[in-house]
């Protein structure tokens, strides 16, 4: 096991990571900007180290930086969390030419799967359906609208670099594809430092069902059921569960996608965490979207109905251990629902909600957990992800899980800022929700509905 690991990331998930970290007994290292120097995951650290201002282009995201302090506090490995450099194989190189292990894939293995488009060419090699698209990446507008009539409208534009629903744009017609591939290709380069764009076939009302799988280096490959990811708004999750209520319907679907993702990780020697998403269409047909080569911020669902750690499990593999007995033999139990508390305001078109958090009080009791890095006092700074907290909600039933999220929603006390509670209590109370009624189109449906 690593003596001390540096986590390259900020919130939530640097403080989970060092929470695994305590548990493992290994010391951590939490790097932050100047921004974050009240965050909790520098105060509960055992060391940390400031890696520059604010913005995520003078900090998180400087690679030479995060190595440095790496160097300077003698770490053995380097979690990177998600976002950031987290999908970045250049960074994971570098990690291994420095003699630090990298908490996560292979660089070449994060090259191939992390480029959304050398993704789609993988799983299409390997038989798992993918939308139809593009032959690569799109190099300007005249190929683009070649290809969007080849294929026909609506058509999906898409970063090929990066995740988190960045670099995302659908086009309905001819018209507006100009400013579409634009401005997915400028986001593109904003979020990842990368423009390069594709292009696929639009399926209309799908459910986004994305499957958990984690593999370590003695040939034990498992998946860990799937996470119904369906309830968006502009591509940025709001509300996930496990498992599936339309998977619940369809056990043999369920089946078809679980070992397809088993077989796509065991083919392209993956190691550690990481997730295989798909769309569902309306006919049960499923297709490869993407994989994402990290943890996911919805992980604690999946690790509430199976009872496991994946970030332990991603440190311990990492070391070179077997997974836990207990993952490889998970069986899944109860049914669990994330809410991702944003510093928004969802009656003022969710307009970001940064400052000061005069009083927060966050919900307990029976099967409710709350991942946050944030506090009474807490300013929330301008320059990151607007998330602030992350509900996590576990219940017998599904019936009985979406009960206790009501409850643990209208429990929160925050004041100082906007959040996007009040939107999602409504979505919880919703007829739709409560039947599993909905898909990748209901939100916005639903937003237009209340207008």
């Amino acid at each position: 096991m690593f003596k001390k690991v540096l986590v390259a990331n900020r919130g939530e998930i640097a403080l989970r990571v060092i929470r695994a970290c305590r548990e493992l007994g290994v010391q951590s290292v939490a790097v932050y900007s100047e921004a974050d120097v009240d965050s909790m995951h520098v105060q509960l650290a055992d060391e940390a180290i400031c890696i520059g201002p604010g913005p995520s282009r003078e900090s998180y995201l400087k690679a030479d930086r995060i190595i440095s302090a790496a160097e300077v506090a003698n770490v053995d490995a380097i979690h990177p969390g998600y976002g950031f450099l987290s999908e970045n194989p250049q960074f994971a190189e570098i990690c291994e030419s420095c003699k630090i292990k990298f908490i996560g894939p292979s660089a070449a293995v994060i090259a191939r799967m992390g480029d959304k488009n050398e993704a789609r060419a993988t799983a299409t090699k390997f038989k798992v359906p993918v939308t139809p698209g593009s032959d690569g990446t799109v190099a300007d507008v005249k190929r683009a609208k070649e290809v969007a009539a080849e294929l026909g409208y609506p058509v999906m534009i898409k970063a090929s670099a990066g995740g988190g629903g960045k670099g995302m744009r659908p086009c309905f017609n001819e018209a507006n594809l100009d400013s579409s591939f634009t401005n997915a290709r400028n986001e593109a380069e904003k979020a990842f430092g990368n423009g390069d764009v594709y292009i696929e076939k639009l399926i209309l009302n799908p459910h986004h069902i994305e499957f958990q799988i984690i593999a370590d280096s003695h040939g034990n490959v498992v998946h860990l059921g799937e996470r119904d990811c369906s309830l968006q708004r502009r591509n940025q999750k709001i509300i996930e569960e496990a498992p599936s209520p339309l998977l619940e319907k369809n056990k043999k679907l369920r089946k078809r996608m679980g070992e397809a993702s088993v077989k796509l990780v065991k083919e392209i020697g993956y190691e550690n965490a990481g997730t295989i998403e798909y769309l569902v269409d309306t006919e049960g047909n499923f297709y490869f979207m993407e994989m994402n080569t990290r943890i996911q911020v919805e992980h604690p669902i999946t690790e509430e109905i199976h009872g496991c750690d994946l970030i332990k499990e991603q440190i311990r593999i990492a070391a070179g251990m077997e997974l836990s007995e207990h993952v490889k033999n998970s069986t899944p139990r109860h049914h669990s629902i994330e809410c991702r508390i944003n510093a928004e305001d969802p009656y003022n078109n969710f307009t970001p909600s940064p400052g000061k958090i005069d009083f927060w009080f966050q919900p307990g009791g029976r099967g409710v957990r709350v991942d946050t890095h944030v506090y009474s006092g807490y300013e929330v700074p301008p320059y990151y992800d607007s998330m602030i907290a992350k509900l996590i909600v576990t219940g017998a039933t599904r019936e009985i899980a979406i009960d206790r999220t009501q409850r643990a929603l209208n429990e929160f006390l925050i004041k100082g800022i906007k959040t996007t509670i009040p939107f999602q209590d409504a979505i919880i109370r919703n007829s739709d929700f409560r039947n599993g009624n909905y898909d990748i189109g209901w939100v916005e449906a639903f937003l237009n509905s209340t207008k």
